[in-house]
């Protein structure tokens, strides 16, 4: 198999910045670490005889040589990205439509079910993307420049030449400081998303819609929007505020109407037409006459004055909703729009007079339709923000509220049935709890503010602005309830009479036990006539399940059939609740944290749990991977859209006999993979220093990649430590524990190996969990990681842990390479093959220098460079890695 050719081309331009920016002697050093890596890898030169030539680096080379690496390893991604177009080979709309009319689904049933979908997916400010966002614009402008030499042109528009161009980026990257001096705020994360937002997401979902029409034949419906996290997440991060929920909403506002002010002022460029030479309609004529006032040379073209008055008014309402005048005040004052409705109104006014008037050209397709889609998606809101908050908050809020109002004393003493009394009680009493005039702890302030500061958002910025309220840690009912007492002390839940919810409660559903119950818990809750009541009007009811958490509580195997069969379980309850379920995907970027490609994830969900909604998180480097360009998010956007569609419209037959054997065998399986993981990992006496000491965990914590703590306490517990540290940590050691441990235990042991191989091939679900663990031991290097185990201070502590670990990880792999029936790892996915084995001579070298860095920086060397080299290495090896967070 050929090298991608993008790779070869950035590879050589890499050098020769190198070779002019760090000169020869660099560049000759750096070259050949990289042919010696690459020939043992191809088995030219024997490990054990080849000189790797890093003892020979001295501090100023190791940081250079980590940072070329690093730059090659991004360039590679990019690379990829390009080559590989659809995340799946089904991933593309029409070849699922193709799909499902061969099935006998017809275009009606499309048609029906996307008049009532909804596909979201959502950005955290998780802290997994080690690049700056300065390295990214830069990766970008490559990307760009490739496209323009795709289409065979040499220059740019501005003169340029293209390989000259692509070069003077690569020579910015090479001089540009790859890691922040200083710790992400809440603000940087903002502005981080919103480039993204702008960039990509304004410009790229019309123009989707656009192609999307042209292959269904009619307008879809605005199925497809955007969520957020950055602003409003505040489990275990402190820093995430009121004010910072107020500032992640204004600046989302601003940037969506700067760009619909930007779009008007084009169209009124655009629609020269003349009424001496078309029909206008009343509508127009009538907007015309609140636009600029005639001129002679305006008096014949109604779209333009048209277009003036629009163009007041939204400028009106940017100057309302930011506080400022935009950046080209409007000719003449004019009135806010009170909604995104009315805009819209105005602009279908346009469209429809055109559309009667023989222009459909210009009436169905171009700018003005885009504009039209983009304020159905985007509104003034551009991107919909969720609250989140741990359900331990609420309860110690709620208790202070109920205490200080003198309701109950001690509310956090009373059992679950008299909290769920209590509180439905208060929920149907009018009063509030909250005084202005009362003294309230800060945790209690902080809480409040949120809630009326979202109120305070809705009636700016309209519903959409913030419809989601989720509760980390949900256990119980009572967990819920509390919530809708904060948002009733907002406004934005009402209990009496009919009760109403402007923000919906949702579950988050993280740990092995919590997704035990969660069809009794959400059974509970959805018997309660008020919450009925609510979830009948907003037509659904979303539960989020966490795949990071529940990975680290019961390992890979456990969490992901966990998951499996609580959406099930969630499924059966809410079709016997008449209440359709919307189910919000908590997935970080590695396969430990519920990562791997969307469009396969999608389409092993359960039967009937997907109906058309679904939600997804996107973190970190993920978003940068998937959406750091238009091209690359179309593809991504319309990869999770097909698989909803097949999700939802592939018909399946009930149960046969061979499930329910695939079932059983899967709960036997899964048990045994939980005892074993939590064996290794809660049970093993010494492990938690033996992962301190193994992985650079404390150096990562080290590192300026996001706004919120390593850890939710001061504890040092594996339980208490957050799961993309965990994750993380394991990757950068090489061994990817938490994506494979307990599997290969549990395979071995399982007595029928055929049925294994008959599930491997008949069943969704388990080849989409193998293809997974498959590409984690590919990425896995258990004879590198057995060097990280060196630098654990306790031997007699490191050689029996790491041995249990080095026997499980041969034991998945053998049963793995068994039950699929290759020879070896990705033999039946030559190009994921190819992506790996492209990347592992360059990860070699890198892992060895940061284990000498390790040695050296653990040791008290206070020489900056070797904590700069430490932290690029980082960096380099989980770009290297990709999702690796």
């Amino acid at each position: 198999m050929t090298q991608n050719a993008d790779i070869r081309f950035l590879g050589k331009l890499l050098g020769d910045v190198i070779r002019e920016y760090g000169g020869e002697e660099l560049f000759q050093r750096i070259e050949y670490i990289r042919a010696n890596s690459v020939d043992r890898y191809r088995g030219i030169v024997a490990a054990h005889e080849a000189d790797r030539g890093l003892s020979a680096l001295s501090l100023d080379d190791t940081v250079a040589f980590v940072r070329g690496f690093m730059l090659f390893s991004m360039l590679a991604n990019l690379a990829e990205d390009r080559q590989h177009i659809p995340e799946h080979s089904d991933g593309e709309l029409a070849s699922v439509l193709t799909q499902l009319l061969a099935q006998g689904t017809g275009a009606d049933k499309v048609t029906e079910l996307l008049s009532r979908a909804l596909v979201v997916p959502v950005l955290t400010a998780h802290p997994t993307e080690v690049m700056r966002k300065s390295m990214l614009d830069h990766r970008n402008r490559i990307a760009e420049l490739l496209r323009l030499r795709d289409l065979g042109r040499t220059e740019t528009p501005d003169a340029d030449l293209i390989e000259t161009a692509i070069l003077r980026q690569i020579a910015l990257l090479w001089q540009t400081r790859a890691l922040r001096h200083e710790r992400l705020y809440v603000a940087d994360e903002v502005e981080t998303a919103l480039a993204y937002l702008r960039e990509v997401f304004l410009p790229e979902l019309p123009a989707l819609y656009a192609r999307w029409e042209r292959l269904l034949g009619q307008a879809p419906p605005s199925f497809l929007r955007l969520g957020t996290w950055i602003g409003g997440d505040r489990d275990g991060n402190p820093n995430v505020t009121a004010a910072s929920l107020q500032l992640a909403l204004g600046r989302a506002c601003a940037t969506v109407l700067t760009s619909y002010l930007a779009q008007v002022d084009a169209l009124g460029a655009e629609l020269s037409i003349s009424s001496e030479l078309s029909a206008v309609s009343p509508s127009v004529l009538e907007l015309a006459a609140r636009g600029e006032p005639t001129s002679a040379s305006r008096r014949d073209e109604p779209y333009r004055r048209a277009l003036t008055g629009i163009y007041a008014r939204l400028a009106a309402t940017y100057t309302k909703l930011t506080g400022r005048a935009p950046q080209l005040p409007a000719r003449f004052a004019a009135e806010p729009y009170p909604d995104p409705q009315h805009f819209r109104a105005e602009l279908c006014a346009l469209s429809e007079s055109l559309s009667a008037s023989g222009n459909r050209e210009l009436a169905e397709g171009g700018a003005l339709s885009r504009l039209i889609r983009a304020v159905e998606v985007f509104g003034w809101h551009l991107a919909t923000l969720d609250l989140r908050q741990n359900a331990d908050v609420h309860a110690r809020v709620v208790a202070e509220l109920l205490a200080v109002a003198g309701v109950t004393p001690d509310y956090q003493s009373l059992t679950e049935p008299e909290r769920v009394a209590l509180l439905r009680r208060e929920l149907g009493n009018q009063r509030l709890l909250a005084s202005p005039y009362a003294s309230y702890s800060d945790e209690t302030k902080s809480e409040l503010a949120i809630v009326y500061a979202a109120a305070k958002a809705h009636a700016e910025y309209g519903p959409e602005s913030i419809r989601t309220y989720i509760v980390s840690k949900t256990e119980h009912v009572s967990d819920l309830l509390e919530v809708n007492i904060l948002l009733k002390e907002a406004g934005l839940y009402r209990g009496h009479g009919e009760p109403s919810a402007s923000i919906l409660v949702v579950p988050l559903l993280e740990t092995i036990g919590d997704l035990d119950q969660a069809a009794t818990m959400m059974r509970e809750w959805l018997s309660l006539p008020e919450v009925a009541t609510v979830t009948r009007v907003h037509g659904y009811q979303e539960v989020m399940v966490g795949y990071s958490d529940s990975n680290k509580d019961g390992g890979y195997l456990t969490s992901v059939w966990s998951l499996q069969k609580a959406t099930r379980a969630l499924a059966t309850v809410f079709a016997e609740c008449g209440t359709r379920l919307q189910t919000f995907h908590g997935r970080g970027g590695a396969v430990g944290r519920g990562g791997g490609p969307a469009f396969a994830a999608i389409v092993a969900q359960p039967s009937g749990t997907v109906q058309g909604r679904i939600r997804i998180t996107e973190q970190g480097e993920v978003i940068a991977a998937k959406y750091g360009t238009r091209e690359s998010a179309a593809r991504n956007l319309e990869s999770m859209a097909a698989a909803t569609l097949l999700a939802s419209l592939t018909r399946t037959e009930k149960q046969s006999h061979s499930e329910a054997l695939f079932v059983a065998a899967m709960e036997e399986i899964s048990q045994a993979a939980l005892r074993s993981y939590r064996a290794l990992v809660y049970e093993t006496e010494g492990f938690k220093t033996f992962f301190r000491q193994m992985t650079p965990l404390a150096e990562i914590a080290e590192l300026k990649i996001g706004s919120r703590p390593a850890s939710r306490t001061k504890s040092d517990r594996i339980e208490d430590l957050r799961a993309i540290p965990w994750v993380f940590s394991w990757a950068q050691a090489r061994v990817m524990l938490p994506g494979w441990y307990g599997v290969g235990q549990a395979l071995a042991a399982f007595p029928d190996q055929g049925l294994l191989r008959q599930m491997a091939t008949e069943w969704p679900f388990f080849r989409t969990t193998l293809d997974n663990l498959e590409m984690v031991l590919a990425k896995s290097d258990i004879a590198m990681a057995a060097q990280y185990a060196k630098l654990v201070e306790d031997r007699t502590l490191a050689e029996p842990i790491f041995a249990r670990i080095r026997a499980g990880w041969q034991a998945t792999h053998d049963s793995l390479l068994a039950i699929t029936e290759q020879s070896r790892l990705l033999e039946h996915s030559p190009t994921l093959e190819q992506s790996i084995r492209l990347r592992l001579p360059y990860i070699e070298p890198l892992n060895l220098l940061q284990i000498e860095l390790l040695k050296r920086h653990r040791a008290g060397e206070h020489d900056p460079r070797v904590r700069e080299g430490l932290h690029l290495s980082i960096n380099a090896i989980a770009t290297a890695l990709r999702n690796s967070g």
